[in-house]
């Protein structure tokens, strides 16, 4: 009788032509890894989580009414939250209009008070009004950088305020090609879930919700947990924020982009043959690059244009309209096909507009933007094309930092052209005008 059980629900479980390949290898009982691990499901991580999760929401002070909401997880016994830094923006940068409150999983409500944030890491450290609370607890494999690939994980939290969720996935070390240390998380985060936290089987945090991908199919991304770990030992004994914390935040923008181009810097260029001109690439290995061409364009060209563009995934949430910290290099060699020089260089002017990618709206965070067009020419003459180019800045109203295009024309032919563009946001002046001199010395004739 229990032989006759075993046989069925095996049935039920397994495909029938690999229940077979099992028995015939002599496998008599078949378990599922997580249960063969002694490890539990996502049922019991979920049974436990409800008093340690917090919906935190941003309300309009004289209205009573929230603006947005994300989520956010206690980790101490006395009300101290992580969550992330752009779920609290809003009330960090204007105090006097938004606050904050909490809804805890397990119906407890409160005020949220903000006392330290992490812009590069978009994280925020929050006290509740909750005592002797169960809290969670950090996963030292995640500390210290030894969680293997592969490893089941639990995200919580609250999606487009539909109430508590637990979503399954996969860790995936971290993002390639990223100046920002993200997890590549196999699951499907939601808005909402900003700010909640991804467990191991135990229960203990692994990293902080924080995006998903546009485009694609579960994959998301978490802040690995040591930056959630170092702003809790850091802000444990903060006080409340007397006012907002624009000048904390001023402070953090420009020592993380300053520590972003130093290192720009630092790796240096490496050089790359377009056609008759060698132009210069970033070694910094946070750049990702494409090419692009309009060889199969219809009709048929006139120019034939090869692009190629390297783009630092290096950005940085300061406000809900300010996203910042582009920087790109990019290179479009073109040759004329069946143009005279005039109409040639007119597809050169098409191709050398500066450009400038606005991070936000412009008259509340910019100043207007300032151009300068000069032809250049570098020494020795043999080994440099003459070159037109055009600086473009804007500056930012709150934080001594610009944003800058450089565009650089060889103009050394009549039917051929490569135009180079150096495009940096959230940069310091000098450090623009460094790494613009450094960007420019390396455009040269091919040997």
């Amino acid at each position: 009788m229990i032989t006759a059980i075993v046989r069925t629900l095996r049935a039920l479980l397994w495909p029938s032509a690999i229940t077979a390949a099992l028995c015939s290898l002599g496998m008599s009982s078949i378990s599922s890894p997580v249960a063969a691990q002694g490890l539990p499901g996502a049922d019991t991580v979920y049974a436990s989580a409800p008093p340690r999760l917090l919906q935190i929401r941003t309300l309009v002070a004289d209205a009573g009414r929230q603006t947005s909401t994300g989520s956010g997880f206690l980790v101490s016994a006395d009300g101290l939250a992580v969550t992330n830094y752009h779920v609290v923006s809003d009330a960090a940068l204007e105090p006097k209009t938004y606050r904050l409150e909490y809804t805890g999983a397990d119906g407890t409500q409160g005020a949220v008070t903000l006392l330290a944030v992490d812009l590069p890491n978009d994280l925020a450290l929050v006290r509740v009004d909750k005592q002797d609370a169960p809290f969670f607890a950090f996963d030292k494999a995640a500390l210290d950088g030894s969680l293997p690939k592969g490893e089941r994980l639990y995200s919580l939290g609250n999606p487009l305020d539909l109430g508590f969720t637990i979503i399954e996935g996969t860790y995936n070390g971290l993002v390639e090609h990223s100046y920002n240390d993200h997890i590549h998380f196999t699951g499907a985060l939601n808005p909402g879930m900003s700010g909640g936290p991804a467990v191991n089987a135990q229960g203990q945090v692994v990293g902080v919700n924080v995006a998903t991908r546009r485009g694609g199919q579960l994959i998301s991304f978490l802040v690995p947990a040591r930056f959630a770990a170092a702003l809790l030992a850091r802000g444990r004994d903060a006080k409340p924020a007397a006012g907002d914390l624009r000048k904390d935040v001023s402070a953090q923008l420009a020592n993380w982009r300053g520590a972003l181009y130093k290192s720009l810097g630092d790796e240096g260029f490496r050089d790359r043959v377009f056609g008759s001109y060698q132009a210069p690439e970033t070694r910094a290995v946070w750049f990702e690059c494409w090419a692009s061409t309009n060889a199969s364009a219809s009709p048929k060209p006139r120019a034939s244009i090869n692009a190629t563009s390297c783009k630092a995934e290096a950005s940085v949430y300061v406000a809900s309209d300010l996203n910042t910290g582009v920087v790109e290099v990019s290179h479009s060699y073109a040759k004329s096909i069946d143009l005279n020089q005039f109409q040639f260089a007119t597809v050169l002017t098409q191709l050398a507009q500066p450009r400038l990618t606005m991070g936000g709206s412009f008259r509340k965070w910019y100043t207007p933007q300032r151009c300068h067009e000069d032809f250049v020419g570098l020494a020795p003459a043999a080994e440099h094309p003459p070159l037109r180019v055009m600086w473009c800045a804007q500056g930012y109203r709150e934080f001594d930092l610009y944003d800058v295009v450089l565009v650089a024309v060889t103009q050394d032919r009549a039917d051929e052209a490569l135009v180079s563009r150096l495009n940096l946001q959230a940069v310091a002046y000098d450090d623009a005008l460094r790494l613009g001199k450094s960007f420019l010395e390396r455009l040269q004739v091919a040997r």
